[in-house]
């Protein structure tokens, strides 16, 4: 029967060079969010006959996102590799606002921070959107999945 599913996520901790306690709580968030419920099909694996549930572990490496798709098992399914140029600007923008967001919540009105926040999910939904136009024609998800997986790319990408 078919899981299309994420049931475990990784992320290369040699990738992540610096965090904070904001920082790794989004962290978490994202990654239990993302197994309890997500959409997740890498269309060769599928088309090579397996049909989930998935172990992903996302890295960077020289500018490019790399998912290394397994079976439930930990067999190395596929590796996929995404160009993340086009990913600068949002996720430059999106610790800028996230940033901005964590002083905030520290010392702002409840209007100063809803405003704040709502720029915030404007950026994580656009970047999301692009994330879905790069996975297009490698892996089915949904909007949800996407948005998870930024949070998670962005978390990969501090330099402190």
């Amino acid at each position: 029967m078919a899981d299309p599913r994420i049931i475990h996520i990784e992320l290369d901790e040699a990738t992540i060079l610096w965090r904070n306690a904001d920082i790794e709580q989004e962290r978490r968030i994202a990654i239990f969010d993302l197994i309890e419920d997500n959409l997740f099909k890498p269309l060769r694996s599928a088309e090579a006959g397996h049909t989930g549930p998935y172990r992903l572990r996302l890295s960077v490496d020289d500018g490019r996102l790399g998912l290394e798709v397994s079976s439930d098992e930990g067999a190395l399914l596929e590796t996929l590799i995404l160009g993340l140029g086009r990913f600068r600007r949002p996720i430059r923008e999106y610790f800028a606002i996230c940033d901005s967001y964590y002083q905030a919540i520290r010392k702002a009105t409840a209007s100063e921070i809803e405003t704040i926040d709502m720029a915030r999910r404007g950026v994580h939904n656009e970047a999301a959107e692009m994330l879905l136009e790069r996975l297009e024609g490698k892996v089915e998800t949904d909007f949800a999945t996407a948005r998870r997986l930024f949070t998670l790319i962005c978390v990969l990408h501090i330099r402190g």
